[in-house]
């Protein structure tokens, strides 16, 4: 599905699959990459059929964080330029209309790092390893790191891996909540189109309010979102899904949810 160079976006039944395709390079993130995750979300948009997707990679790694040879056109607004392709693709994993797993097959480092933090849910090989790089080449960490891995692991880690680089395994990551399970290398695929499948089965739109309403308590003070959660919940109940899942229990019956 779709025309792509950078990437491979498959869609089986319900889910779909997007993988970074530079295996080469250890799919180290470019422009046209970045670019073309933003055209499989737009499709992932306007295809209501598709109700889950899985972030991957291609070969030995994950994502080896931005390829340093994919300079920006001399006397571009690199800030602009970066916010504008970069945000957008991570941004909209985060915010996709349905659930994202990230299974991570391998390295994942620098902003390779902040793209697998961007999923739901992240699930990893017993072979991946985390690492943030950043300062290595004497920068900060960017593309979301320092936003999201504070929140996955907790300032004081967060700050460790930024400061020293050192890699944090798979099973540390476990460890640490960073991931929620570890599979042996050959099954990681199997565990995701699994769990994927499950997601897909389920009231997809209150699953992404469910993720909406998670990240806004990241600023809200506990009444706000007290609130905030029943206002979703009173919105949700004069949905199909929310309708379908009462009358299933009441039923006694498994719900047939349509993602709506």
């Amino acid at each position: 599905m779709g025309n792509f160079e950078n990437i491979i976006f498959e869609v089986d039944d319900k889910v779909a699959t997007l993988t970074l395709n530079r295996p080469q390079a250890l799919n180290a993130m470019t422009f046209d990459l970045m670019y073309e995750i933003q055209d499989a979300l737009n499709i992932i948009e306007e295809e209501n059929s598709i109700r889950a997707l899985i972030l991957t990679g291609a070969g030995r790694g994950f994502c080896a964080g931005q390829d340093l040879r994919n300079r920006p056109p001399e006397g571009s607004d690199i800030v602009e330029l970066y916010t504008g392709c970069y945000f957008d693709a991570i941004n909209g994993i985060r915010t996709c209309r349905v659930p994202v797993i990230t299974a991570v097959n391998g390295t994942a480092a620098g902003g390779g790092f902040s793209l697998a933090l961007a999923g739901d849910i992240l699930l990893a090989a017993k072979t991946a390893k985390f690492i943030q790089v950043f300062s290595r080449i004497g920068l900060s960490p960017d593309l979301g790191s320092t936003y999201l891995l504070p929140q996955a692991i907790g300032r004081a880690r967060a700050l460790r891996m930024m400061m020293t680089n050192e890699p944090v395994t798979a099973a540390q990551a476990l460890e640490w909540g960073l991931v929620s399970n570890v599979y042996e290398d050959d099954k990681l695929m199997d565990e995701a189109r699994t769990l994927a499948a499950r997601l897909a089965d389920g009231p997809t739109y209150a699953l992404e309010m469910t993720r909406k309403t998670v990240d806004e308590s990241t600023h809200n003070d506990f009444k706000t979102q007290f609130r905030r959660e029943l206002e979703v919940n009173a919105e949700l109940r004069e949905k199909y899904d929310s309708k379908e899942g009462v009358a299933a229990f009441l039923e006694k019956r498994a719900a047939v949810f349509k993602g709506e």
